[in-house]
This record gives C-alpha cells, structure tokens and sequence, in this order.
C-alpha cells in the first residue's frame, strides 16, 4: 500500500509538472500567433523563432490546488452558465455612455454626456462582440501613428478634421499625423512651445490632464518626454475620437466636465491642459476653473490654447464678436487671479497660468467677499459629486516657501520615494514602513507574474488596468515605457490612497465596479484583479462585473486574478461560459497560502462567432 501511494504521488508530481510546462508554453504560442495589423504576425514571434521558447519549470508554483477541494470537479458539478454573444448593434457599446439615454437627460451643462448608467433590468447578460476582421493593435510606438480600420471603422473625423491634420485614412489603416486644431505642424512642435515656459523634460512634470482631448495626440506624443497623459473627451462629441486614443496605445477615458467633480483626487496633476476643448472656462463664476484647481498640485500649470486667446486677430476667424472674445476671455483672467494663479506666458494663440505653491502666496485673497472656501477634508469625495462653486484650500505649511502638501521628486526618482501623503501620516493606517513592504511584495508577485506570463514586459500588452489598485505597487513594479496602468481606486475601498498613487508618477481614477467602466470596448490588454471579488462581496453581482471585463479586455487579452481561493473557484465557474481560457496557480509562496491566483485568456471571436479555441 505504500508503494501503491508514492507512486501515486510521483505520477501526481509528474502531472504537476506538465500542467506548469504546458502552461508557460501556452503563453508563448499566444505571444506567437497574435492578430496583428494586415494580418502577419507581430515580432513577438520572430523572437521566439529566433531564441526558442523558454519554458522552464518553476518549482514555486504548483497548479494543484490545495484548499476547498479539487476545482475541476467543483465546476463540473453543477450546470454551466454559457453567455451569448451580444447582437452586432452592440459592438462598441458603452453603458453608463450609451447614446440613446443620453439624450433623454437635459442638455443643460452638459448633463446628457455624463454618466447615466443602465437599471438592473436593462443591464446586458452577454458578450460584446468585436468587429469582423478585428485584429491585435500594433505594438507601441508604431501604434501612435497607425489604428487599424477594422477595429474602430469610422471615416467621419477624416472628412471632418482634414485639414486639422488629426486622422488619415490609408487602405486598411488610419494614420495620425500628430496634427489637432491648435497644433496643424504637430504636437511635438507644439510641445516644444510649452516646453520653453514649462519643465517637461526634467522629470518635475509628470502627470498630466488634456480636457476635450479629440485623439489624445497631446498625451501621444508627451509619453516620449515621460509625461503620462489622462485624456478625456465625451463619447462620440466626434466619433469614436476616444476609442482612436485607446486603439494607439494612449490613456483616455470617456469624460465630461458638467455638473459632476471629475473622478481624480485632489493635488493629482502636474500640469493640465485645453487646446480648443470647447469648455467655457469663464462661466459660473469659473467653476470648472475651480474644479481644474482642486486636481492641480500646488506649482503646476494650466494650459489654455485657442479662443478667447489672442482674439484681437482672430475673432474674424473665429466667426465671434470680438466684445464677446474680450469679455470671455476677462472671465477666465478674474477667474485665474481669484484662484491665485500666476499667468507665465501668453503668445499667439496659447496663454500659460501656474498655481502658486502655498496659501501663503496668496493673502490678499483671505479678505476678498468673493472668495468661498470648499469644506476641509471633501477635496477626494468626488464619486457623483455635484462640482462645488468653492475654491480647495491648500494643506496648511509652516514656512513661506513650503509646497503645499509636500514636494514632489523628479520622475523617475517619484515613482519609489516616499510619497508626501504617505510621509505626513494623512492615509491613515499606512505608515512609511508598510509602503515599502507593499512594494516589495508587489516586485515579487510581479516577479511570479512575468514567469507565468513572459509576454507581459515584451511589449505585446500596452494597455494595462489595474481593477484594485492599493498603493499602485503593481503599476510601480510593471514601470516600462513599453505599457501604462490605469489604476483604479474602488469607491468602497477601505482607505483612499489614489492620491498616493499620483504622487508616485502613475495615474488612476475612482470607480465603482458595480457600474460600467467609461470606456469603450476592447480598451484593455491585460487586467490586473487583486481582492477585487473579496472586496465586492455582496456588494453586486460577480456575474456583473465579469461580463464589464470581458466587454473592455481585448480578443486575445489576459487577466490576473488574485484572492482567496473559494472566491476564485466562482470567479473560474463563471468564466467558463465566457469563452476564457482559465488556470488556476498557486500563490508564489506555496501551496498552503489560501490566497491563489487565476490566470485567463479570452478566446478571439468576432461577430459572426468565429473563435480561436473549441467551445
């Protein structure tokens, strides 16, 4: 009998092995055979027909699972649940931004292009399906300059936009240019003009918002000058102009500045910025202005380009009684002084405003009857928050030259230095010494990541979401200017540490993930989930929110789950009807650490139902 059960151990072992092997290779060939634009493999697979796939065998992971029982004979149990794919009307379907609702809500502040999400019996029970002939988007930085047609197949902007030189349509591709209304020879001209006023070379500007981004080109070509870019434009104010973002490889969200805070913490941005964007900047007594002011950090900049700027020789062009132009334009300037912002340039068509960095610069405003001051401690509660007509007060300093808040490092240095909210205590439970341990666990689950998945540092995922982002150790450990992670603070997470997370250099927006994403279909090539289904228990639906993943991974894409083992056994159970291609591993630590780790792939499929992998 004992002889019977080692053997049975060894042939256990074996079967591990394999499992591990087996899975390792799987992630190469994937890499391999890629959709890519015109059809031909992307260079992933010639590297690996060059060097060979390195599937070697991680003794730390084990695949068998060991706490709740076997999890095959878990899901074969019970009946499955197979989801159906959505109708093709729904291809690029957005809920919480769908059209149709949007116009029975009043146009008022642009109250119709805000988030109206669907009822419980509205929701959608299926998969949305991506367009005939999608393909894998090209890699980065080929990316930015081409999207192929198939997978956002709408020609409007190039009529529109044409001699804006924003989009081109060539063959099977769209080009871009680099061009936008306010920069016709190109961003990277464009930015050159900022540059010269502002420091975006050197580290000290990081973050960055662009309101009204059209395409995003702004934040396209800011990333090779380090600069990580939030763009948001309302969804199809012109067509699909945020989904063309998405598609090169850019951060953008569908977004709208209207009666609702934006969904970004306090003191988040370095520098922000409006090139045309259409938003009155001077009405309401500035509030949008006030709202730019509360996600602006203490010293960084404002950038307003296009009317009313320079309108002493443009108002014939813009078609505007130039006493309007003028009037606007005072509006903005009053605006700006109240807030206590320096204006440091203004030439041409592009006027530059910077925030001073302390209450302190600013006295003379105390005694001004005009001045309202938003509540201490309401600067982060933003979540379908009405936007406040008051003004954010600075964290207090106790020496006149003091940054309010705290100072930032230059990036790179940014990204593990000790952030200032962190440093002053103002997260509570979370002292100097558990940040630094959260980013050493997280360089090691990143660590186990990359060996499970090699393809993730390789350049084949650009766009990476983080559905629970903590402290934003992940993002710090995945830091490469291949791929950029948008790091999403739940709104019922336990403590609030999204400002932390911009303090780091990276970028994250607050959400609810018992509602839609703001974003388009297909947005996201890998999906990071870390106690996410633990944290919502009870809250939603499970079903709901795997059915939102599967709406914004793209064909091909791959999620990360990281939770207790039970909660991932329902997690797996559900996937199987969601054309995923799911394992279960261990934690990196051993086979008796509850917490596991399910890795997936969604199948390719397109309307029409033609898939990868056997149903």
């Amino acid at each position: 009998m004992a002889l019977k059960n080692h053997a049975e151990g060894r042939t256990r072992s074996w079967v591990q092995i394999f499992i591990v092997f087996g899975l390792c290779c799987f992630f190469y060939i994937l890499g391999a055979w890629q959709r890519s634009g015109f059809g031909k493999g992307d260079s992933i697979a010639l590297e690996i027909t060059k060097h060979g796939a390195d599937c070697n065998i991680i003794p730390s992971l084990n695949f068998e699972t060991h706490h709740a029982g076997d999890v095959g004979n878990a899901v074969e149990s019970e009946k499955l649940e197979s989801f159906k794919p959505c109708p093709p009307r729904y291809v690029d379907y957005t809920p919480c931004q769908d059209q149709k609702r949007a116009m029975t809500f009043p146009r008022d502040s642009m109250i119709y292009r805000e988030r109206h999400c669907p009822r419980e019996e509205e929701k959608l029970h299926c998969l949305v399906p991506a367009p005939k002939g999608y393909v894998t988007p090209f890699p980065w930085p080929k990316s930015r300059d081409y999207v192929p047609y198939a997978n956002a197949p709408y020609k409007a902007l190039t009529v529109e936009k044409a001699i804006q030189n924003w989009i081109q349509y060539e063959g099977n591709v769209f080009r871009f240019p680099g061009g936008g209304t306010q920069f016709p020879q190109g961003a990277d001209k464009y930015i050159d003009q900022l540059a010269d006023v502002i420091p975006i070379t050197n580290g000290t500007v990081r973050t960055a918002l662009d309101t009204g981004c059209g395409v995003a080109s702004w934040g396209a070509y800011l990333w090779s000058r380090n600069v990580l870019t939030m763009s948001f434009a309302p969804r199809d104010s012109h067509e699909a102009q945020v989904q063309f973002a998405l598609e090169r490889g850019v951060p953008a969200v569908i977004g709208v500045l209207g009666t609702i805070k934006m969904p970004y913490p306090s003191r988040a941005f370095d520098m922000a910025h409006c090139s045309r964007c259409l938003i009155p900047w001077g009405a309401n007594d500035g509030k949008y202005l006030k709202e730019v002011d509360r996600v602006l950090r203490p010293g960084g900049y404002w950038i307003l380009s296009g009317p009313p700027i320079n309108w002493r020789n443009n108002y014939k062009a813009w078609q505007r009684p130039k006493e309007d132009l003028e009037e606007e334009q005072q509006k903005i300037e009053d605006a700006a002084k109240l807030l206590c912002w320096e204006k440091k340039h203004e030439k041409g068509e592009i006027a530059i405003w910077q925030k001073r960095v302390n209450d302190e610069s600013c006295r003379s405003r105390q005694d001004d009857s005009r001045v309202n001051f938003c509540k201490a401690g309401d600067a982060n509660d933003v979540w379908y928050k009405k936007m406040d007509e008051c003004i954010t007060p600075y964290p207090d300093v106790s020496i006149p030259d003091e940054v309010a808040g705290g100072e930032l490092k230059p990036f790179p240095e940014r990204l593990y230095a000790v952030p200032p909210r962190i440093a002053s205590g103002s997260v509570p439970g979370v002292s100097v010494e558990a940040y630094q341990e959260d980013n050493n666990v997280w360089k090691k689950h990143v660590s186990a990541y990359k060996k499970i998945n090699s393809l993730i540092d390789s350049g084949r995922y650009r766009n990476i979401l983080d559905m629970n982002a903590g402290l934003g150790g992940f993002a710090a450990a995945l830091h490469s200017p291949k791929l950029w992670v948008m790091n999403v603070m739940p709104t019922i997470a336990e403590k609030d540490t999204l400002g932390v997370i911009y303090e780091r250099g990276l970028i994250g927006i607050y959400h609810d993930w018992c509602e839609a994403f703001s974003t388009y279909p297909r947005t996201y090539d890998l999906i990071h989930a870390n106690g996410l289904f633990s944290l919502y228990k009870d809250k939603c639906n499970i079903e709901d929110i795997l059915l939102e993943m599967d709406r914004i991974l793209r064909p091909e894409g791959a999620v990360i789950f990281r939770d207790e083992v039970d909660v991932l056994i329902k997690v797996k159970k559900i996937t199987a009807g969601m054309r995923w291609d799911t394992k279960m591993v261990d934690h990196e630590d051993g086979p008796l650490v509850p917490e596991k780790v399910l890795v997936a792939v969604k199948q390719y499929w397109t309307v029409g139902g033609n898939t990868t992998s056997a149903q």
